[in-house]
Formats: C-alpha cells, structure tokens, sequence
C-alpha cells in the first residue's frame, strides 16, 4: 500500500495524467482496489484512448516526487442512446450526438484523503462535463457499503436515482450497488424530484423482497441461492472504495 507522507502543508494541484505516470497509475490501482486490472486499460487512460483523466500532485513533496501521482479520477465519454441511464434523463431523442462522461475510477492515497482532493477531482469532470454543449449528465456507481463516498456525491449534488442489486461480484460475493447522476448543461431526469424519489424507494424495496425471498427459499430447501456469473463491466465499474 502506497501510504506516502503527506506534508504539513501540501500544495495540491491539478493536471492531466500523462504516459509518464504509469506505473505510479498501475501501483495505486493496485493498492485501493481488490480487482486486478489489464494493462491495457492504463494505457488508455495515460494516453487518452477514449478516457479523459485528471491527477492530483502535491507540489511541496521534496526529493523531486512533486510530480508525482497522489490522487486521480478516470472518465468515459458515452453517448447518451447507448447508456443503461437512458430512462433517466430528458433529452432530445432526434439528436443523436447527446453525451454522457462516465466516472471509470477515482482514488486518492490514504495519507492524503480528508484535503478535499476527491471533491477537486470530480469537479473536473463536472467541469470537462459542461464544457461539452452536447453533454446531459455525468454519472457513476458506488459500491452499497461505502457510506463515506456515498455522502460526499450526496453533498455535491448528485441524484441517487436507483439501487442495482447483485451489481458488483468480488472475491466470490455480490454486493449491490448505487447509481448517482449529475445533470449538466439542461439535462434533467424525466420524472419529478418526488417521482425519482418514489422510484428509489420501489427500487429499494423490490431489492428487500428479493432478499426475502432468497432468505425464505433457502430455509425451506436449504439451498443457497444460484451462483450469477461473473459480469465483465465490474473491471470499470469498481471504484470509490477508498478516496476520502
């Protein structure tokens, strides 16, 4: 675990992550999350393969390390038809150059978290996001268990508008997880705030029946539940376990 000390007063900014941070890139990776991912997708990300991305680095870090990666989020531009959140946003249909920006993974090193560099991240992406006249929303998914980074796209605004059960599969266990969106540049959910909280709430409860169910039929035939295989998109979807 990379667990780099941060200075008393660290300088944090913001750029662009380049070829150069690979294996810094490869190492935190590796550090925050429990899956492994293709060295492929790295080298997208370092040289911007259909994957914008922003780094953190502290400036008063001695030795020359003042460029070095702290801290990172990676997103996907994605066009709006082609999206699973289609349902969930007003646009134009005839149109079909509207976007999304998908947020692929974000993390900040341990000594580093609690400086707002998480929050400085995804404003970049909210920023990159409006800048794009044709873009409606950027979106993600939280991991169900992770209360802190649930509460921090809750203070910034974003929208949790449906629970996906069995979503992720690690380590031979399911979790579930949360979709959280941020509207931009006009874009805006079909329903009303009363609506998509309705649907939240009959999200989560079809979520408790199915948990019922599952509990019910393993007490009368004393079987576990059948075994889901493995769903591929976990290698982009993880993230947010480790970043404030």
């Amino acid at each position: 675990m990379m667990n780099l000390r941060a200075p008393r007063h660290p300088s944090i900014s913001y750029r662009p992550i380049q070829p150069t941070d690979l294996d810094v890139l490869v190492k935190i990776h590796s550090d925050l999350f429990p899956i492994r991912y293709e060295i492929e997708f790295f080298h997208n990300v370092v040289h911007g393969h259909d994957i914008v991305s922003w780094g953190a680095v502290d400036r008063n870090r001695p030795n020359g390390e003042s460029d070095e990666l702290i801290g990172f989020v990676t997103a996907r531009i994605i066009m709006a038809k082609e999206s699973e959140i289609e349902d969930m946003l007003r646009y134009d249909k005839s149109r079909s150059d509207q976007a999304l920006v998908y947020i692929l993974t974000l993390g900040v090193v341990e000594s580093y978290r609690n400086f707002g560099i998480a929050t400085s991240l995804i404003r970049e992406v909210i920023k990159y996001g409006s800048s794009m006249p044709n873009c409606r929303a950027v979106y993600l998914h939280v991991i169900s268990y992770n209360n802190s980074a649930i509460h921090l796209y809750q203070k910034m605004s974003f929208l949790c508008v449906r629970r996906l059960n069995s979503f992720y599969f690690i380590n031979g266990q399911h979790y579930d997880a949360y979709l959280f969106i941020y509207y931009v540049n006009g874009g805006r959910s079909p329903c009303s705030p009363l609506e998509l909280v309705t649907l939240l709430v009959t999200y989560m409860r079809r979520g408790l029946k199915l948990v019922s169910s599952r509990v019910w039929k393993k007490g009368e035939k004393n079987v576990g539940p059948k075994r889901v295989k493995y769903r591929d998109k976990v290698l982009f979807h993880f993230h947010h376990l480790n970043l404030v």
